[in-house]
């Protein structure tokens, strides 16, 4: 699915300790436990898609932290949050979702486009910090049940023209 993307230099400081151990949590108690994810879960609350990202999976989210969220220009992420624009919210949020388990080591050293859930293709660019369109990615490899998280600096957007899934 994927080429390797991210190098060795880059990756040594993004990767978040396993410890080898398999990952109890899903996708979502994993950032329900983390704490910086309160945003994020709100608005996958929102979306009705809580569900979907406990599920079978597999699934990578590149992972927006409350701080992203909060760089949005101001009333967004509320406005995004009412029920009349839970299609929105929903597009934006299955554009963070790819499907299948894509560890950083799959992500190293190259520049590559990576299928969303949305529809449309997210550039992931390794070759010096690691962007997932224009979000840096700060923690890697953060282990779940069924996927993996990336942790983004930044809300990232489906193009205007992208496709949306289904």
């Amino acid at each position: 699915m994927f080429k390797t993307l991210m190098s060795a230099a880059i990756l040594v400081p993004l990767i978040f300790s396993s410890a080898g151990a398999q990952a109890a949590d899903d996708i979502v108690d994993t950032a329900v436990k983390a704490g910086s994810f309160k945003t994020l879960v709100t608005a996958l609350k929102a979306a009705d898609l809580v569900d979907t990202l406990k599920g079978k999976g597999p699934f990578t989210v590149f992972a927006p932290t409350d701080d992203a969220f909060a760089k949005l220009p101001k009333g967004t992420v509320e406005d995004l949050l009412k029920p009349e624009n839970k299609a929105k919210l929903v597009s934006i949020l299955t554009y963070h979702v790819v499907s299948g388990k894509v560890m950083s080591k799959d992500l190293a050293g190259k520049t590559t486009m990576a299928k969303s859930v949305q529809g449309a293709e997210i550039t992931i660019k390794a070759t010096k910090d690691v962007m997932v369109d224009k979000a840096k990615v700060t923690k890697a490899d953060i282990e779940a049940s069924n996927g993996v998280i990336h942790v983004i600096d930044a809300v990232i957007m489906p193009p205007a023209n992208g496709k949306p899934a289904g």
